[in-house]
């Protein structure tokens, strides 16, 4: 649906807690929050709930969709090898130039690095889709903002309107699969159409399938999380499986430009020197 209609595993700086997962999502099995290690139940058997989350004191609540998309971003364990940009632009046959998920690095004075990953923060107030004309832009009931590029008629103007810088247009023609039966949709772009603008889809063809996105898959650094407001869940690609609302209130998550009020669903994790146990 689309806005057509509209044993134990450690918590960086946190607490130990009895979660562990057997895979992801959908009807794979994942540990409940609070529960004994030994207590697996399938996730579609958790039931649809108020998620709370305290860094910004407001509460998400689902709407039509048994599943509510998020993504976390521990910025500590980030070292910067750009993996997961790899692996994207490999899957969704990208171009060099466009990085659907694109690691910044900056130098301080000391001479130490650090990195910053920017995404489509599928925002619960999305700017790009009241800016486009066609309605190529479009949000399904789960969260997850996608473009019709059947629609698209190359405007740009959802890219203006993007406070992330999230989106790429295509001026030239795209790379193509090697299988004679690609069949692009918005919720999986491939390939890419010239002329049209794309993002980050948060590979919601896999998480539909039970699989994590591919930047998390290829992340050698357990650094991003696919999550789940509803269930208050979240999980890398390690069977690291954590209670969504208690890790981001335990180690001072945030949303990047949280001001501009577009209700970003993607928190980071600079931390405060907690001890990661590496």
């Amino acid at each position: 649906m689309d806005e057509r209609q509209q044993g134990e595993d450690p918590v960086p700086g946190g607490e130990r807690r009895p979660l562990s997962r057997r895979r992801l999502l959908g009807s794979l099995g994942v540990a409940a929050a609070g529960m004994a290690a030994a207590t697996v139940i399938p996730l579609s058997q958790i039931p649809v709930a108020e998620t709370k989350t305290e860094t910004h004191g407001k509460t998400n609540q689902a709407a039509g969709s048994k599943r509510q998309w998020a993504f976390v971003i521990d910025l500590r364990r980030c070292d910067g090898c750009k993996a997961c940009t790899d692996a994207c632009q490999k899957e969704h046959y990208l171009p060099k130039d466009q990085e659907w998920i694109k690691v910044l690095k900056s130098t301080d004075d000391a001479g130490r690095n650090s990195y910053f990953v920017r995404i489509c923060n599928m925002c619960e107030n999305p700017p790009c889709l009241k800016v486009c004309p066609t309605a190529a832009t479009f949000k399904r009931d789960d969260g997850i903002v996608l473009v019709d590029q059947s629609k698209c008629i190359g405007c740009r103007m959802c890219m203006v309107a993007c406070p992330y810088e999230a989106r790429y247009f295509n001026y030239h023609e795209p790379l193509k699969p090697k299988t004679p039966f690609a069949n692009p949709m918005p919720e999986f772009p491939v390939p890419q159409q010239k002329g049209t603008v794309g993002k980050c889809i948060l590979c919601v063809h896999n998480a539909e399938k039970g699989k994590v996105p591919f930047c998390v898959e290829a992340c050698t650094m357990d650094a991003l999380y696919i999550a789940d407001l509803n269930s208050d869940v979240m999980t890398n690609s390690s069977s690291q499986t954590y209670q969504l609302s208690k890790f981001l209130y335990d180690n001072d998550a945030y949303r990047y430009k949280e001001e501009l009020n577009t209700s970003p669903r993607v928190w980071y994790v600079a931390g405060h020197g907690q001890d990661l146990e590496f």
